[in-house]
Protein backbone atom coordinates (compact mmCIF):
# COMPACT_ATOMS: atom_id res chain seq x y z
CA UNK A 1 0.00 0.00 0.00
CA UNK A 2 1.22 3.41 -0.76
CA UNK A 3 2.46 6.18 1.99
CA UNK A 4 -0.09 9.16 1.72
CA UNK A 5 2.70 11.85 0.77
CA UNK A 6 4.03 9.01 -2.03
CA UNK A 7 0.67 9.13 -3.27
CA UNK A 8 -0.04 12.94 -3.20
CA UNK A 9 3.38 13.39 -4.80
CA UNK A 10 2.18 11.28 -8.00
CA UNK A 11 -1.08 12.58 -9.00
CA UNK A 12 -1.28 16.57 -10.31
CA UNK A 13 -3.80 18.30 -10.30
CA UNK A 14 -5.62 20.09 -13.58
CA UNK A 15 -4.96 23.56 -14.08
CA UNK A 16 -8.71 23.83 -13.53
CA UNK A 17 -8.34 21.88 -9.90
CA UNK A 18 -5.37 24.60 -9.14
CA UNK A 19 -7.27 27.58 -9.79
CA UNK A 20 -10.15 26.13 -7.58
CA UNK A 21 -8.39 25.92 -4.92
CA UNK A 22 -6.81 28.53 -5.33
CA UNK A 23 -10.27 30.33 -5.52
CA UNK A 24 -11.34 28.83 -2.09
CA UNK A 25 -7.73 30.45 -0.38
CA UNK A 26 -9.23 33.49 -1.07
CA UNK A 27 -12.51 32.92 -0.13
CA UNK A 28 -10.75 31.60 3.10
CA UNK A 29 -8.52 34.69 3.53
CA UNK A 30 -12.07 36.84 2.99
CA UNK A 31 -13.61 34.73 5.72
CA UNK A 32 -10.67 35.34 7.95
CA UNK A 33 -10.50 39.25 7.56
CA UNK A 34 -14.64 39.03 8.18
CA UNK A 35 -14.33 37.33 11.29
CA UNK A 36 -11.68 39.85 12.95
CA UNK A 37 -14.18 42.45 12.56
CA UNK A 38 -16.42 40.14 15.12
CA UNK A 39 -16.87 40.88 18.91
CA UNK A 40 -15.91 37.76 21.00
CA UNK A 41 -18.67 38.82 22.94
CA UNK A 42 -21.17 38.24 20.09
CA UNK A 43 -19.70 35.07 18.33
CA UNK A 44 -17.69 33.23 21.44
CA UNK A 45 -16.52 30.29 19.40
CA UNK A 46 -15.08 32.38 17.13
CA UNK A 47 -11.30 31.43 17.73
CA UNK A 48 -12.37 28.07 16.91
CA UNK A 49 -13.90 29.18 13.72
CA UNK A 50 -10.23 31.44 12.97
CA UNK A 51 -8.13 27.73 14.00
CA UNK A 52 -10.53 25.81 11.29
CA UNK A 53 -9.58 28.68 8.70
CA UNK A 54 -6.12 28.74 9.35
CA UNK A 55 -5.77 24.89 9.11
CA UNK A 56 -8.18 24.76 5.98
CA UNK A 57 -5.87 27.46 4.26
CA UNK A 58 -2.71 25.72 5.21
CA UNK A 59 -4.04 22.22 3.67
CA UNK A 60 -4.92 24.04 0.40
CA UNK A 61 -1.43 25.98 0.14
CA UNK A 62 0.28 22.54 1.21
CA UNK A 63 -1.88 20.91 -1.60
CA UNK A 64 -1.04 23.54 -4.36
CA UNK A 65 2.83 23.06 -3.56
CA UNK A 66 2.97 19.44 -3.32
CA UNK A 67 1.65 19.20 -6.78
CA UNK A 68 2.89 22.19 -8.47
CA UNK A 69 3.13 21.59 -12.07
CA UNK A 70 7.15 21.26 -13.08
CA UNK A 71 8.82 23.97 -14.10
CA UNK A 72 11.41 23.54 -17.02
CA UNK A 73 14.78 25.47 -17.61
CA UNK A 74 14.64 28.22 -20.29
Amino acid sequence: MWKDTAARKMMRLTRVEREKITDTVLKIQSARASLEEFDEQKLPEIAEMQDCLDDADKSLRQALRSTAPKQTPE
